[in-house]
């Protein structure tokens, strides 16, 4: 009997124009070494989901980039027709996050791991940026955004960032519930950034999101 002809499973990226991830995770790699622990940088959902094992995690402040809410998202936390927003590092300001410690013995697996998650179209440039942590400066990868990006937008309105939290989603949830988890968990750890906050409040005072809401 012959076999049936195997069906290929959609891509949910086959709509977004793509630069070449793998050849971006080798020059990351290069960049690395691997004659060292490897040094994350998370801002927002690595915050509240890394996906990684690290053996140690510091809070940390970088200069020269802040966390905006001005990444387009088409398939995670939107669609196509509806695109969400997700947050990214743009040049200019400071930001505070968490900085994870990933043995050398096991970086390059957990390396490829990440890899897949957040550059599986190579949107973001991987940048080795220095972090300064309660015991010293260390050099840590960043998922930054250019200005010139297909997927960077500039600062929405309050109307409409309002269109976004009220229609965008996608397989991962909505944008609203996605900045939900990252003011959560920013506050978790005594981070506090003036905009995240000023948007929850934005959604709150249209009944977007209430104490009851789960983020």
């Amino acid at each position: 009997m012959p076999l049936r002809p195997t069906v290929p499973l959609p891509d949910p990226y086959r709509h977004l124009g793509t630069r070449d991830s793998a050849a971006l995770l080798a020059a990351t790699e290069r960049q690395w070494g691997g004659r060292s622990d490897l040094w994350v940088f998370g801002y927002a959902s690595l915050i509240w989901r890394p996906e990684f094992e690290a053996t140690e995690v510091r809070a940390a402040l970088i200069r020269g980039w802040h966390r905006a809410l001005r990444m387009r998202s088409r398939v995670n936390r939107g669609t196509p027709q509806e695109p969400g927003l997700v947050f990214a590092l743009l040049q200019g300001g400071a930001c505070r996050g968490l900085v994870y410690r990933i043995p050398r013995g096991q970086a390059k697996a957990e390396l490829r791991r990440l890899w897949l998650r957040e550059m599986p179209t190579g949107m973001y440039d991987p940048r080795w940026l220095s972090a300064q942590t309660g015991l010293g400066q260390v050099q840590a990868l960043a998922f930054t955004l250019s200005r010139a990006s297909e997927g960077h937008l500039p600062r929405q309105t309050d109307d409409q960032l309002l269109h976004v939290f009220r229609h965008a989603s996608g397989r991962f949830g909505t944008t609203l519930e996605y900045l939900a988890k990252t003011q959560v968990a920013l506050q978790a750890h005594g981070i506090e950034d003036r905009e995240v906050n000023r948007q929850m409040t934005l959604a709150r005072r249209h009944g977007l999101w209430s104490a009851d809401s789960t983020a």
